[in-house]
């Protein structure tokens, strides 16, 4: 019989100006708000230094939170180019950081987490924001960044109980 154990997760909404991230627990079907915030690049400097602030900033609360797995959300493509790529640039920074620290990194489209949250794909910030804290009332966020960021990292819980339950079925 295999023993449950709590399992530490860390969402991350990648943005270039504000890269949102939140971090729960879930132990079987409960929920916990473990923190959540924002890490911020200075639009000053340049693409590279604030890639950098990205990292660094990520790293520290991977290093201070210590989850066992994180989630990241899918890059929309928007009509600028060059705007998506920079938000492509950013997603890699909020990839790598989990990876380099040893972690499972799992990706979501933004449909999926609405549905995981809120029950459909589609649906507005105000609604997930909502959800967030009827899931787990103690949540706290500073930015609506933060607050997807725990919408990914709930939307992950949701996906790996259901990969546990099918590895459980096929043995």
């Amino acid at each position: 019989m295999l023993r449950e154990s709590v399992i530490r997760i860390i969402g991350i909404d990648p943005g270039l100006r504000r890269t949102g991230w939140g971090v729960v627990e879930t132990l079987g079907n409960s929920l916990r708000f473990v923190g959540s915030g924002t890490v911020a690049s200075d639009s000053r400097l340049d693409l590279a230094s604030r890639l950098r602030q990205l990292h660094d900033g990520l790293a520290a609360i991977i290093h201070e939170y210590r989850p066992d797995e994180a989630a990241v959300e899918h890059t929309f493509v928007n009509k600028d180019a060059t705007a998506t790529l920079k938000l492509g640039q950013a997603r890699g920074i909020a990839m790598l950081v989990p990876a380099l620290a040893g972690l499972p990194v799992a990706e979501y489209a933004p449909n999926a987490v609405k549905k995981a949250v809120i029950g459909v794909g589609h649906g507005e910030k105000t609604q997930i924001h909502m959800m967030v804290k009827v899931l787990m009332p103690r949540a706290s966020f500073d930015s609506d960044d933060a607050a997807d960021a725990l919408a990914i990292a709930v939307c992950h819980t949701h996906h790996r109980q259901s990969a546990a339950a099918r590895l459980a079925f096929a043995q």
